[in-house]
């Protein structure tokens, strides 16, 4: 334990860095194509300004056929979803759906449901810490854990749209005026990590902008640890 505060004060002399078990990770699964999604996009958006969530649009393409194309989704955020559901063993994946902690299924519409979910999260601890900053070489993340992994974590960077007005003028929102917050453009993986030795990696990453780093289990699985950077 001893070594793991210490490796806690190594994160904490960095100049600019975040260092928490951090926020709480909400993942939305939305479409701009699917008609029960806004009351989800609204709650999103009040999620987003809560310092202690992370909280991420990911727009699925599997609605796109009904009449309105989503400018912000992407394949890869579909697959991510089906890998969601393969964990949890469902055959099926909808919108909208949230995600809370790598590990808790929720219909995003049900905001009852969502905030004690993410109070649940937010009182647990993983001991795990994770730090992110820029520097010339682009971004450095850093990590310290009590105890090594049961299996390699994956360091995942993600880049995200802090806030978009979208006008709809098609398919089942035709006529809509929706704002969309944290609007996920890039999710990737960028390392391994098993907890047996500190974290420290450098990526090539964005000079500006919002971006955050999660540390989660294979599957996906539970989220160990996230940071975030405006």
């Amino acid at each position: 334990m001893r070594q793991f505060l210490a490796s806690l004060l190594t994160l904490a002399a960095f100049a600019t860095p975040v260092v928490a078990e951090g926020p709480v990770v909400v993942e939305l699964y939305t479409s701009q194509g699917c008609s029960s999604c806004p009351p989800a996009d609204e709650m999103l958006l009040e999620l987003a300004d809560r310092p202690d969530v992370l909280a991420l649009a990911l727009h699925v393409d599997y609605w796109d056929y009904i009449g309105w194309a989503d400018a912000f989704a992407d394949p890869a955020f579909t697959r991510r979803q089906q890998a969601y559901a393969k964990v949890a063993g469902s055959r099926s994946i909808y919108t909208p759906q949230m995600v809370i902690g790598g590990q808790d299924h929720v219909i995003g519409s049900k905001p009852m449901d969502v905030m004690e979910l993410i109070e649940a999260h937010r009182d647990s601890k993983t001991e795990v810490q994770i730090a992110l900053h820029r520097d010339e070489g682009g971004l450095v993340i850093t990590g310290a854990a009590a105890a090594p992994f049961d299996a390699s974590a994956i360091v995942q960077v993600v880049r995200f749209v802090p806030q978009r007005t979208v006008d709809i003028q098609h398919g089942e929102n035709a006529g809509k005026s929706i704002v969309y917050a944290n609007i996920v453009t890039e999710w990737r993986r960028v390392g391994h990590w098993s907890g047996a030795r500190d974290l420290h990696l450098t990526v090539p990453g964005p000079d500006e902008g919002p971006v955050a780093v999660i540390v989660q289990e294979r599957g996906p699985g539970a989220v160990l640890a996230a940071a975030r950077l405006p």
